[in-house]
């Protein structure tokens, strides 16, 4: 437990041991699942629960920040199991809790805590609860980054609580910014979590950050990672924010990203795309068409980070066991879904016995609902000087189509 303004105590947990969160993140420096306890002069509220795993531990933790006394109100801001594994056991402990949530959170709630009767007060966007001396607002924030989603406002002491915006998977023991021992890695925490969870949605970021522009704010107490201050961070992860998530002046002539990624066991894929490359540039000379290796990517994020930002891409359907390569799997397991539709690409490369990888990878296109061009561009073994001029023609092809 840790007061960190006249009535907002932290109450979360730390887990410095995770490595893999939702089995798609990366989490070398660790999490924790941040709980807020707000004490109003008539009554009780927490904002946010923790990780069923720490159920024990987030009671005890409550309970020191309570001195005793009981929590009135349960705010579920977002109902991802993190948030809401321990709920079951907080409505053991305190029967007489009152869950305060949006109506589609309260719908999961009742999937995830398997419960018809739950203690429901259902908000509105705007709505207010009053603690006594203390007043919450609630703001929805749907797809930040579920459609659950809302903030909460503790306006007298201009205090944030957003979910999972604005966090980081970095577990600080200091729980503040200001307390970061190693800044190089929470601040590639925290642009790595805005990847993975809301490069997807850019356009409800740029709402959420619209419905917090009129508010005074000196904390913000995210779901994950260290709290912001105003003496800290806070202003700095704003600013962050509104650069990555801002929308492409789509009057100003934008040069076309275009990588093509690929892996190679002898060479013969990367000649080929060396020669759609140049086919590409040969139609689009001002567009950025870049080829990128993934045998030995140090930085799959980033490519992933490449993928989405492009406006068409190409893939070499390298084929091993009857199958695309892993890199290629695992570049498009980060592909953002809900902006990649009807995204236009390609695929190309050499293959050696049967080459099913074209296949597979042209179903998981599909299945992406990218905009797949034909025919595609595929060479038995080694390719010869013809196939490499068709495969530059195969580039001027697909350039032209765009």
């Amino acid at each position: 437990m840790r007061q960190l303004s006249e009535r907002v105590f932290y109450t979360g947990v730390l887990n410095p041991n995770m490595r893999v969160f939702d089995v798609i993140m990366r989490t070398e420096y660790g999490t924790s699942y941040n709980s807020y306890a707000v004490r109003g002069s008539a009554a009780t509220a927490l904002v946010d629960g923790a990780h069923g795993r720490f159920a024990g531990q987030f009671l005890e933790e409550l309970a020191q920040a309570l001195g005793g006394a009981e929590p009135d109100y349960l705010i579920v801001n977002h109902t991802e199991p993190d948030h809401s594994g321990a709920i079951a056991e907080l409505l053991r402990a305190y029967p007489g809790l009152t869950i305060v949530t949006n109506a589609v959170a309260a719908k999961y709630l009742a999937q995830i805590i398997n419960r018809a009767d739950l203690p429901l007060r259902i908000v509105k966007d705007g709505d207010t609860l009053s603690l006594g001396d203390r007043t919450l607002r609630f703001l929805h924030a749907p797809f930040l980054h579920w459609p659950d989603t809302m903030f909460t406002y503790l306006e007298e002491e201009a205090t944030l609580f957003p979910c999972d915006f604005f966090g980081s998977h970095y577990c600080e023991p200091g729980i503040l910014d200001t307390a970061v021992a190693y800044p190089a890695a929470y601040e590639s925490a925290r642009r790595y979590y805005f990847d993975c969870i809301f490069a997807p949605f850019l356009p409800f970021v740029r709402k959420g950050l619209a419905k917090l522009e009129a508010l005074p704010l000196r904390l913000i107490c995210p779901s994950h990672g260290p709290v912001l201050t105003e003496t800290g961070r806070l202003a700095e992860t704003i600013q962050l924010y509104q650069t990555w998530s801002e929308a492409v002046d789509l009057q100003a002539p934008q040069a076309k990203k275009i990588p093509l990624f690929y892996c190679t066991a002898y060479g013969n894929t990367r000649r080929i795309g060396e020669a759609v490359r140049d086919g590409i540039r040969a139609v689009l000379p001002a567009a950025d068409v870049e080829l990128f290796d993934l045998t030995f990517c140090p930085d799959m994020p980033a490519m992933q980070r490449r993928l989405n930002e492009s406006d068409a891409f190409l893939l070499a359907a390298l084929t091993i066991n009857r199958d695309a390569v892993p890199p290629l799997w695992e570049l498009l397991a980060g592909a953002d879904a809900v902006n990649i539709a009807k995204r236009p690409c390609a695929l190309f490369g050499s293959y050696g016995w049967s080459g099913e990888g074209f296949a597979n990878l042209a179903q998981r296109l599909g299945m992406l609902k990218c905009k797949l061009f034909e025919p595609r561009c595929k060479v038995n073994f080694v390719p010869s000087e013809d196939e490499l001029a068709a495969a530059k023609a195969f580039g001027e092809a697909f350039a032209q189509s765009l």
